[in-house]
């Protein structure tokens, strides 16, 4: 078992859960700036975001898990600042970043969708490497596997997951696997395969959600409305039909403008 506890210093202790957040939230930063500056955008712009975003995404992740699992937490509200041990939603996070990016882009009159678009793989790259710190904090993984199963996996990784005398399916893996494919597949896209505005965020709110959707399935630790329906899937199918939409309708926009422009010419 892996000490979750990275540096011991007296009291002060730091988690590698924070070590690992905070190397996904300097990756893509440094990430989202570059792509900034080759979608023509002012990189200190993408900086002061981040500024705003980081702070809201988190507060947002740790309140959206908080609501739902207020059971653990009511007889000790000083654990809701417990961040380290685990307990951040990622949708919640992404309902906070988006919140707070969209003010920032607002106030300072910046092109919404061509900023979301230099963004979002810094995102989907950051949830890749958020999914450790689940790993180090036993936490997201899946139901019990074999272990005739988990020896396919490095010994590491199936240490970690014995669990009280069993093995759970890493599903942490799974979905950091999944959006690294993802990732990859936008980067492409914004670099060589981008059409309009706005088509690498669609394409990741579907893509990340059609992973999350069966990735959740798999979980034992996922929050529940009504104790059956698990929250992070009916999210995902929500936002696979809105992207599929923004998709269809702004391609068409944008076909549309460029047959109107070819035929002025």
């Amino acid at each position: 078992m892996i000490d979750p506890v990275a540096i011991a210093i007296g009291p002060i202790k730091i988690h590698w859960y924070g070590i690992i957040m905070g190397l996904a939230f300097l990756l893509g930063t440094y990430l989202a700036r570059h792509n900034a500056k080759k979608s023509g955008i002012d990189a200190d712009h993408v900086l002061n975001m981040v500024v705003m975003i980081i702070p809201a995404a988190i507060i947002c992740a740790r309140a959206y898990y908080v609501i739902f699992e207020w059971d653990q937490y009511k007889d000790n509200l000083l654990s809701i600042f417990y961040v380290w041990e685990g307990g951040l939603a990622i949708h919640g996070g992404l309902i906070g970043g988006v919140l707070a990016g969209a003010w920032y882009v607002r106030k300072h009159n910046l092109p919404f969708l061509r900023i979301g678009d230099a963004m979002i793989p810094s995102v989907i790259l950051g949830q890749a490497i958020g999914r450790w710190g689940n790993f180090i904090n036993r936490e997201a993984h899946g139901d019990v596997a074999s272990e005739q199963f988990m020896s396919h996996f490095p010994a590491f990784i199936r240490d970690q997951m014995y669990i009280h005398g069993q093995y759970y399916h890493p599903t942490f893996l799974y979905e950091s696997m999944w959006n690294l494919l993802v990732f990859a597949i936008l980067l492409l896209m914004l670099y060589f395969w981008k059409k309009f505005d706005g088509q690498v965020l669609f394409s990741y709110m579907i893509l990340y959600s059609i992973g999350r959707f069966f990735i959740e399935g798999m979980r034992t630790d996922s929050l529940l409305i009504a104790d059956t329906l698990r929250v992070a899937q009916l999210i995902s199918l929500l936002l696979i039909a809105i992207g599929i939409i923004l998709l269809i309708v702004f391609g068409w926009k944008s076909r549309q403008a460029k047959h109107t422009h070819n035929s002025v010419e």
